[in-house]
């Protein structure tokens, strides 16, 4: 029982260490709670391999053209088995129109994690827009994200 309130805590604690790090669009921090072989699709990115590519291809695309990013751990749904482990959640965040206008920009998450050298390590993730979204954001300077 006291283990399986670790892996939630770890669980959690991960949610909120991207939490902060997309606020803060802080790669290098978020970077270390991935495997470097992760696989992952996101919001704009098709199925990216490895941490260099995600961050590439999805991170600084939206990171930077969003605001108000939170993760709704109250609704936090999870599970493990031995050194896997996954979380589920539902998230919020404002886009912003090509004319700088802000909407709604609400999503969902799934993320797998491994235990590695005793971390807990997000080996998958898949990140996608609730529908009706708009798919694109542009930051509140127009920028394409």
């Amino acid at each position: 029982m006291a283990e399986q309130r670790e892996v939630e805590q770890a669980i959690r604690e991960w949610f909120q260490t991207l939490e902060r790090c997309v606020r803060q669009v802080d790669y290098q921090t978020a970077r270390q709670t991935f495997a470097p072989d992760v696989l992952s699709f996101g919001t704009r990115a098709d199925v990216v391999a490895g941490l260099d590519a995600l961050v590439a291809n999805q991170w600084s695309g939206i990171w930077p053209n969003i605001r108000d990013f939170t993760i709704n751990l109250d609704q936090l749904n999870w599970g493990t088995s031995a050194d896997l482990a996954w979380g589920i959640v539902t998230w919020d965040s404002t886009g912003f129109h090509r004319d700088g206008t802000s909407f709604p920009r609400p999503g969902r998450a799934t993320v797998i994690f491994e235990r590695r050298h005793g971390r807990w390590l997000a080996i998958h993730t898949h990140f996608s827009l609730f529908p009706g979204t708009p798919p694109s954001t542009h930051g509140a300077t127009g920028q394409r994200g």
